[in-house]
């Protein structure tokens, strides 16, 4: 009530007064939370995107390591193939040669016996070298898969974020630490190798 300029307020002005402040101070507490909030999940997701390009780029070198030492092995492979024909042919010159000859050719056919199981060893050291490549490379990728799974979990948490904002909902922000956690979770994952 108001009269010859002075004012008095009624229990019920009060009440209002009193709950507009409380929900501007409440609204910003609230606004507050979910900025600090959304600055460590987005800090957070920068972090595991930054690991996932880096374990893609590790499951393709390898990769290519893995092609370059199948290669080798196949060359090498190629090499004992070569070697075997002349051991065959050399066999055969033996077989055909008179006898004084024979101990020359046996001794050829005796040395391509002995490159070939070099050549051998180094090839198949060669493939189990391509297939630990092949294996690593897998688990890269893997844990690639896992980064970018969390990253966008991270992603989803901050979509949450700015929904609560905008809304101005409790439950949405609760929703947004939730899902952040399992962001983290299974950022926790890779990095156990998971």
């Amino acid at each position: 009530m108001s009269s010859a300029g002075f004012h008095v307020h009624g229990p019920h002005d009060h009440a209002v007064e009193h709950a507009v402040e409380h929900e501007a101070h409440a609204s910003a507490r609230l606004t507050n939370q979910i900025a600090m909030c959304t600055a460590v999940i987005a800090t957070v997701g920068a972090l595991f995107s930054y690991m996932g390009g880096a374990t893609q780029a590790n499951a393709g070198l390898l990769k290519n390591d893995a092609a370059i030492k199948k290669t080798e092995a196949a060359n090498q492979w190629n090499f004992y193939q070569a070697k075997s024909t002349k051991q065959s042919l050399a066999e055969l010159a033996r077989d055909l040669a008179t006898v004084d000859k024979r101990p020359t050719l046996q001794a050829k056919v005796d040395r391509y016996e002995q490159e070939k199981a070099e050549i051998k060893q180094v090839a198949e050291a060669l493939e189990v070298r391509a297939k630990e490549l092949d294996r690593q490379s897998e688990e890269q990728l893997h844990l690639h898969h896992r980064w970018a799974q969390a990253t966008t979990v991270l992603q989803i948490s901050i979509a949450l974020a700015a929904i609560a904002l905008l809304t101005r909902k409790k439950w949405l922000q609760w929703g947004m630490f939730g899902v952040a956690g399992l962001g983290v979770t299974v950022g926790g994952l890779a990095v156990a190798h998971i």
